[in-house]
């Protein structure tokens, strides 16, 4: 990593609770490449104000994490096809003090719904209804699934959500169960109050064949452990987390890192 100079590019992420993911990474990479580049995790205290800090200062890339993705469609200028589609935005690429926002999470969910070759024909259980879980959504739908329901205890948004793609709406798991589980709210991630719950009953685990969790922190949640358990095919947060990022640095930088690079960059993200 160059020693920080008055030249340096930066990005940065905001998210209620950073991990390290991000910043490990994009540094990586940035080393691997020789980039006069340094990333910065954030968890901003007033989010009008830290927008527009990445306009007036010149941040040149900004990741957006939850609670935020849908929050910051009314601080940026643009809205790429990506997000706009979707209502949810998870990366800001700034061009000269104009910001536009994309969504590299739905290219996550889709890239790994194909590459575990998850059938069509089954039936889905997705919890949550924030800006990431519209990017599942969407991703499923796309991927030709139609016999997904989501659940929701808010109601309002949960049904808005069902019906924006023609899915089912239940507020609460109970005794559901699934061909495939999604988990898209902080329920077990590092840090927050459920950090230790199971975000689905372990009957659901068990009736389950794909358990899926979009928490990167920790790689492995209580969900994915039992899903692992159970001999399940498990999805992970991390998963996720690193195509998103590929995204979004090709995004910031227009450099595209070989498979090597990002698998090393992987594996570096990993041991932390």
């Amino acid at each position: 990593m160059p020693i920080l100079n008055k030249d340096m590019t930066l990005c940065i992420s905001l998210s209620a609770r950073p991990s390290n993911n991000g910043t490990r990474f994009h540094n990586f990479l940035y080393q691997e490449l020789g980039l006069n580049w340094i990333y910065k995790a954030f968890a901003p205290t007033d989010l009008p104000n830290a927008i527009a800090g990445v306009r007036g200062l010149g941040i040149r890339g900004c990741a957006v994490s939850m609670p935020y993705k849908e929050d910051v469609i009314a601080l940026v200028d643009r809205m790429d096809a990506s997000a706009a589609a979707i209502d949810s935005v998870n990366t800001i690429v700034n061009d000269a003090g104009v910001l536009t926002a994309y969504n590299t999470d739905y290219t996550a969910i889709a890239q790994l719904i194909e590459r575990n070759a998850i059938d069509p024909a089954s039936s889905v259980l997705l919890r949550g209804s924030g800006g990431m879980a519209k990017a599942t959504a969407a991703a499923f739908r796309d991927a030709g699934f139609s016999r997904v329901t989501v659940v929701a205890r808010n109601e309002k948004p949960g049904q808005a959500l069902a019906g924006l793609y023609g899915f089912g709406w239940q507020a609460e798991v109970g005794e559901s169960t699934a061909d495939v589980l999604v988990n898209v709210t902080p329920i077990g991630m590092a840090g927050g109050p459920e950090s230790s719950s199971l975000s689905f009953p372990e009957a659901a685990v068990a009736a389950a064949k794909v358990v899926f969790d979009v928490v990167a922190l920790p790689a492995e949640t209580p969900l994915i452990k039992a899903g692992r358990a159970a001999g399940k095919t498990v999805i992970t947060g991390a998963e996720v987390a690193t195509i998103q990022a590929l995204e979004q640095f090709v995004l910031y930088t227009g450099i595209t890192p070989t498979p090597e690079q990002v698998a090393a960059a992987e594996e570096f993200t990993r041991a932390q």
